[in-house]
């Protein structure tokens, strides 16, 4: 076997995140996040567009617990293409604290869905940012759109805001819940009320199907990590961007780490820090209960949700 060599100039996770400052709710979900490898067990796909440093289920885990969450969503990264096989082995360790959104293909059977929706996946990604996947045609798309649908899976969405106008008409078309991640990578230099982000709203606004994550600041941010006086700066030029859709759409908003934050080249962040970004984007407890456990639970695991919403 040829050695793995990661993708020259791109960051490994940082090594030791701060503990956040932020008491988070009890039962919190980190809802966006991956395992890497590792390779020597999990080969990466031949057609990947970057080879990674390993990120392992353990590491995950111990990460989990040192940032105060009490589970996780694990997505399939695009460096493993449709072999799921690094995620649901993650799933089968987690005790129950995880769920799966997967990458397959149009020959995948029904046994084998039914064996990742008993191991816990939930949610199928579809990617269309071009630097980091090749093209699947809409139709290949749409067929297991429907097939997931049978299973109360979601769909999970990657796209950047200049695709949004072309690609509305298929989003709006899928028969399932639609989760969107990262806001669909807004153009913070520009206005928050500016007609980009507000076509992003309209899209939420108009179809009450859609979800967002309101993750990744260490991707959207212009101004970056730095703090001019005090960490209440960090990633400042996101916040009106994630607070506006926290705010308008409670209910429909999840938040995760990204670790362990894929094919950055310019900073690693601390994920300390990235969990005390989350109360400028959700200032009150009851925001970010929404948004961390309630909504989190109602998706991935309705079960415990409904039940702990019954009345006693």
């Amino acid at each position: 076997m040829e050695p793995i060599v990661k993708t020259p100039g791109w960051l490994d996770w940082h090594p030791a995140p701060s503990k956040p400052r932020l008491q988070l709710p009890p039962g919190a979900v980190d809802a966006h996040c991956h395992v890497f490898g590792p390779g020597a067990q999990f080969p990466f796909a031949p057609e990947r567009k970057y080879t990674p440093c390993d990120a392992s289920k353990a590491q995950l885990f111990a990460l989990r617990d040192h940032l105060g969450f009490a589970r996780n969503v694990i997505v399939q990264a695009t460096c493993h293409g449709a072999d799921n096989s690094a995620l649901l082995d993650a799933l089968q360790s987690s005790g129950g604290k995880a769920r799966g959104v997967v990458t397959i293909k149009r020959g995948i059977s029904d046994e084998a869905l039914w064996r990742m929706h008993e191991a816990g996946v939930r949610g199928v990604r579809f990617n269309f940012v071009k630097r980091l996947v090749d093209f699947t045609p809409k139709d290949e798309l749409q067929e297991i759109a429907a097939r997931i649908a049978r299973l109360g899976w979601h769909v999970v969405i990657y796209f950047e805001a200049a695709d949004l106008p072309e690609l509305w008409d298929f989003f709006t078309a899928l028969p399932t819940t639609v989760v969107v991640d990262h806001m669909g990578r807004p153009d913070v230099g520009k206005p928050v009320d500016g007609p980009e982000f507000a076509l992003f709203l309209k899209f939420m606004r108009e179809h009450g199907n859609v979800w967002s994550k309101v993750s990744c600041p260490e991707r959207l941010s212009l101004t970056g990590p730095r703090a001019l006086d005090g960490e209440q700066n960090a990633y400042r030029d996101v916040v009106p961007f994630a607070r506006r859709v926290v705010e308008e759409f409670p209910d429909r908003v999840l938040w995760g780490t990204d670790w362990p934050h894929p094919n950055l080249k310019d900073h690693m962040p601390d994920d300390g820090l990235l969990v005390d970004f989350i109360p400028h984007i959700a200032p009150t407890p009851e925001l970010q209960r929404k948004l961390l456990v309630d909504n989190p639970m109602r998706l991935y695991w309705p079960e415990e949700a409904a039940a702990a919403a019954a009345p006693q």
